[in-house]
């Protein structure tokens, strides 16, 4: 009666039909709720179109497995999966073991940390014509025979690069990415495409198509992301190189977590051409891609693999800089720069313990150690990081989301992005008093406002560069040895934590080569003390660090290594090293 009433008063003189226009009022929210509900429908529908096609590839592999079991049933299986990369290699080549034998070993395997995981978005049926295609060839390249599992949305021909969305489950890959054409080229069988967090812009590994990825190691836990399926599946055995991307972290978080060695290289050391994101164009803070495996031997023979003519010519934007094994394999003292908190976001006390021992076994082998303390970390984290990917307020990220459902490990940062400019800033003012980290993370999410201030940022980034570069060499550092984050969480928290990822995403805003590696694990005196944790600032974030970290014991617990731009190769070298001396001591 009301809105009766209120029509009649409005439009007296032209006696309108009040009822006439209730009746096309409710007739619009109704065609509204259907709209919606079809579209819900339709998303629904084509979400389980994808779980169908993968359950569906999943037991025609297992067939595949079974068929070749029936075949070849005295393979030692075990046997197969432990040898290490470079010694797996030495007998595929030699002919004492068959490419088809350990394909269909590690298919095997895998079927099983997927099940168990959920870690494999999808088998590629096309390993098996791989396969066939590397046998005829006289020539063997390096990584011949080896199977190779590949991040969600790096391409791969007649297949999808979903990124965890709905929007990008209609539309195959016309060709292979550089990456898997090199790949390819050097013997290598791509055999998996493995899960991500939706969007890629999260390390909680988890999207509404495909489900949640846990950690090999207790299933409470996160294996870490974006590259999660990654780190799940080579973790638990299912893969024995893997090939991620990261911006922020999403190689080397799942690597800390799951216990595994991980390089970021720098950016354009490896070909991005093929490499699918939801937001392109984000080039102040670049993506590189790198692999993921169990040992540095694995990542070197990766890099040599892949920094070859092939690349260089398929993809010109790539420098064409061959592998340094001169580099890789000197025994020369290093000049390392260390430290064991960023002054941001202090780590767990395992994860500072790993510096200190790295630290002292380093000086112990006769390498010469310097503390280094990186400048600014906070300005960094939220002014030249957090400002890169949410110039704009975060409204091209949030256009993903259309017609899609929203991960709950995302919603957090959706509805940070949801809320108005002016109030973002008015809620940054009030709480900086209170909350200093989350008054300027809030500050951050609220963007840019014009074309000069983005100019500004891009310029602000290459000054920061300089000056770390410059205190660098003034105390004439070969590499620096730092914390990562970890160990692992507790599932549900990462989305809580985004800000956490300073170790890792500093040196993506440098663009520096960084990698991971694991020297221990989490002791109960790591646990004991963890109770004691205050972090920098006592806030809610502080507080929440010390939950998501609970109950680790016996999780892999990782330092990360870091070079100046270009110099993978002395990268790797100090991970070996280190790596070497974590060794001996667990042996000793």
């Amino acid at each position: 009666m009301m809105i009766q009433q209120q029509l009649t008063q409005l439009l007296p003189e032209r006696k309108v039909d009040t009822s006439a226009a209730l009746t096309l009022l409710g007739g619009s929210v109704a065609a509204l709720v259907v709209w919606k509900w079809l579209g819900k429908k339709m998303i629904q529908k084509k979400m389980e179109e994808a779980r169908r096609t993968r359950d569906e590839g999943m037991k025609k592999m297992a067939k595949a497995v079974q068929q070749f079991r029936e075949q070849v049933p005295s393979v030692q299986r075990d046997a197969i999966l432990s040898l290490p990369l470079l010694e797996l290699t030495g007998r595929l080549q030699e002919g004492s073991l068959s490419p088809r034998t350990v394909l269909y070993t590690y298919i095997e395997k895998a079927l099983e940390v997927t099940q168990q995981t959920n870690c494999v978005r999808h088998f590629i049926p096309e390993c098996e014509e791989q396969l066939q295609e590397i046998q005829r060839h006289k020539e063997k390249g390096l990584l011949y025979g080896i199977p190779v599992s590949i991040k969600d949305h790096i391409g791969h021909k007649g297949h999808l690069a979903t990124c965890g969305l709905v929007q990008c489950l209609g539309t195959l890959m016309e060709e292979d990415s550089v990456l898997v054409k090199v790949l390819k080229k050097q013997g290598a069988i791509p055999f998996a495409m493995t899960n991500v967090p939706q969007s890629l812009l999260s390390y909680e590994c988890s999207n509404p198509i495909f489900g949640q990825t846990l950690n090999p190691f207790n299933p409470q836990k996160c294996p870490g992301g974006s590259s999660g399926g990654e780190g799940a599946l080579i973790a638990g055995g299912g893969s024995i190189l893997g090939i991620g991307s990261d911006s922020g972290g999403s190689i080397r978080l799942p690597s800390s977590f799951c216990g595994l060695c991980g390089l970021k290289p720098t950016a354009e050391r490896l070909s991005l051409s093929g490499v699918t994101g939801p937001v392109n164009g984000i080039l102040a803070v670049p993506c590189a891609m790198g692999p993921m495996a169990r040992d540095v031997d694995s990542l070197a023979l990766c890099m040599k693999a892949l920094l070859c003519q092939e690349m260089f010519q398929l993809d010109p934007t790539v420098p064409p800089i061959p592998f340094d094994e001169q580099v890789y394999s000197s025994s020369t003292p290093l000049r390392v720069g260390y430290y064991d908190t960023d002054g941001y976001f202090p780590l767990p006390p395992c994860m500072r313990r790993a510096v200190k021992e790295t630290r002292r076994a380093l000086q112990a082998a006769g390498h010469q150690l310097v503390p280094f303390s990186p400048p600014r970390v906070p300005y960094v984290m939220t002014e030249l990081f957090m400002k890169t990917f949410f110039a704009d307020g975060g409204r091209a990220w949030l256009d993903v989301f259309t017609g899609d459902i929203v991960d709950p490990g995302l919603k957090p940062q959706v509805n940070s992005c949801k809320i108005p400019r002016l109030v973002k800033k008015l809620l940054a003012l009030l709480l900086k008093p209170l909350f200093p980290r989350l008054a300027d993370y809030l500050g951050a999410l609220a963007g840019m406002r014009s074309v000069r201030e983005m100019w500004n940022h891009h310029h602000q980034i290459q000054v920061y560069r300089s000056q770390f570069i410059s205190q660098w060499k003034e105390l004439q550092l070969d590499v620096v040895l730092c914390p990562v984050l970890g160990p692992a969480f507790n599932t549900g928290y990462p989305r809580k934590l985004l800000s956490a990822i300073s170790s890792t995403m500093l040196y993506n805003v440098l663009n520096f080569p960084a990698g991971v590696v694991p020297i221990s694990s989490v002791t109960e005196a790591d646990e004991e003390e963890l109770k004691l944790y205050k972090g920098c600032c006592d806030d809610p974030w502080d507080r929440t660090l010390k939950q998501a970290v609970a109950g680790g014991v016996g999780l892999p617990v990782a330092v990360q290594c870091v070079a100046l731009p270009w110099q993978e190769e002395l990268c790797l070298r100090f991970m070996k090293e280190v790596e070497t001396l974590s060794r001996d001591k667990r042996v000793a």
